[in-house]
């Protein structure tokens, strides 16, 4: 006998991250995770450190031209990171 009031698993795991406000903070995670997915490993052996605050990703990479290449494609690193996540985590990057 099948109960009335069931539920998808994903379901319950969305509505239970989203009641404990965690949600945000998983997708910020899960942003930089997706770094040297979206970059390639080359980008990611130049990065030192990455962090997200106010919406805003800083990531300090050790290669100026690197860092300059990197400046000039901000856009679409800023698209390809939130469409890897899924939602817009991040609306700035700053490259130190």
């Amino acid at each position: 006998m099948r109960r009335q009031n069931t539920q998808l698993l994903s379901d319950v795991l969305r509505e239970v991250l989203n009641k404990q406000h965690l949600s945000p903070k998983l997708n910020e995670t899960r942003l930089i995770a997706a770094w040297e997915k979206v970059l390639g490993q080359t980008v990611a052996g130049y990065t030192k450190e990455k962090y997200i605050k106010n919406n805003v990703l800083y990531v300090k990479i050790s290669s100026a031209v690197l860092r300059n290449e990197l400046l000039m494609s901000r856009e679409q690193l800023i698209a390809a990171l939130n469409k890897e996540v899924g939602t817009e985590v991040i609306t700035d990057i700053f490259f130190r």
